[in-house]
C-alpha cells in the first residue's frame, strides 16, 4: 500500500516537472517553426506566467490544465509572432498585446434575449418599466438564499418591477422536478405564490407526501391538485420553461434576466440596486426625450 502511494506521488512529481523539459505541450502546434524558433518559443512558454490566475508558467499550465484558453491563446500568439520572423522580445510583446493577456471581465448584463412569459406567474404592475424573469429550482440552496434578497427587491421597487417566475428544476436535485410541477399545479388554482413560499420554506423535504401536505395547508382543491400535478399539461409547462431557459443561456440556478438581459452578478439587493436604478433612468421620459433629440 505504502509502495503504491510512493509510486503515485513520484509519478505526479515527474509529471509536474515535465513542462520544464518536454518539447511537446498539449494543444500547442510548433510546426512551421525552425529549430531555433522552437527553442525560443519553449523558452518563452517556460518563463512567462499564464494570465488566467493559476500562478503557473505557460508551459506548466498547458501540461496541468490543457483546457485553459488563456495559456493556449498566449502560446498561439507567441508562435505566430515567431513564424512571422519576430524576435523573442517582439513575440513576448505580441502575446502581451493579445486578448489573452488579461482575464476578460464578465459583463454584468448580457445582450437582451427574448424570453416567452405568457401565462407565467408574476408579481408587480403589468406595465412596469422593468421586467425581471427568474429561472429557479425549489431544491437549490442558492435559490433559497436568493429569495429574501428578491423579496427585498420587490418591496423596494414595488411599482417599477414586474417579477416573473420560470421553472428550471436541475437534474441533480431529485425532488426539484416534482416541486416545479406542484407550483405549476397551484398556479392553475391561482395560488402559485402561496405554494412558492411553502416550497422554498420546505426545500429540505420536497417529497410527494410533504408536498401534498403543503398543498392542503395552502387551501388548494386537493382532487384537482392531485390530478394536475401528474398531468401532461403541467409536465409540458415545466419542460417548456426549462427549454426557454436553455435557449436564453441559463446555465444554473438562480438566474435572473433584467429586461431580457442576463444578470451575471450576485443576487443581492445592494448589488442589483445601481443596475436597476440605471435601467430605470434609461426608461424615464426625460431620457427618452433626450435620445430622440440626438
Amino acid at each position: 500500500m505504502q509502495l503504491a502511494i510512493i509510486c503515485a506521488l513520484s509519478s505526479a512529481a515527474l509529471w509536474a516537472q515535465n513542462w520544464k523539459t518536454t518539447d511537446k505541450l498539449p494543444g500547442v502546434d510548433f510546426s512551421g517553426l525552425s529549430a531555433a524558433q522552437k527553442t525560443t518559443a519553449l523558452k518563452i512558454l517556460r518563463e512567462r506566467g499564464c494570465s488566467c490566475g493559476c500562478n503557473m508558467k505557460l508551459a506548466e499550465c498547458r501540461v496541468v490544465d490543457p483546457s485553459c484558453s488563456y495559456s493556449n491563446g498566449l502560446a498561439m500568439a507567441v508562435i505566430d509572432a515567431l513564424k512571422h520572423g519576430k524576435t523573442e522580445t517582439e513575440a513576448i510583446a505580441a502575446a502581451d498585446a493579445s486578448n489573452w493577456a488579461h482575464v476578460q471581465p464578465e459583463k454584468l448584463l448580457d445582450d437582451p434575449v427574448q424570453i416567452p412569459t405568457a401565462g407565467a406567474p408574476y408579481i408587480g404592475p403589468q406595465n412596469a418599466p422593468l421586467t425581471i424573469v427568474e429561472f429557479s429550482d425549489f431544491q437549490c440552496p442558492y435559490c433559497v438564499a436568493a429569495e429574501p434578497e428578491i423579496a427585498s427587491l420587490l418591496k423596494t421597487y414595488s411599482q417599477q418591477v414586474r417579477f416573473i417566475f420560470k421553472q428550471f428544476p436541475l437534474e441533480t436535485h431529485s425532488q426539484a422536478d416534482l416541486a416545479a410541477a406542484a407550483a405549476v399545479a397551484a398556479h392553475k388554482q391561482g395560488k402559485f405564490w402561496v405554494m412558492h413560499d411553502a416550497l422554498f420554506a420546505n426545500h429540505d423535504d420536497l417529497s410527494r407526501q410533504n408536498i401534498m401536505a403543503l398543498a392542503k395547508n395552502a387551501g388548494l382543491d386537493m382532487k384537482k391538485f392531485e390530478d394536475d400535478i401528474d398531468s401532461t399539461e403541467v409536465r409540458e409547462t415545466v419542460v417548456r420553461d426549462v427549454q426557454d431557459g436553455n435557449r436564453a443561456g441559463v446555465e444554473g440556478t438562480p438566474t435572473i434576466f433584467i429586461n431580457g438581459q442576463r444578470y451575471n452578478g450576485p443576487i443581492v439587493l445592494a448589488n442589483l440596486k445601481p443596475i436597476l436604478d440605471s435601467e430605470l433612468k434609461q426608461k424615464s421620459p426625460s431620457a427618452q426625450t433626450a435620445a430622440l433629440r440626438q
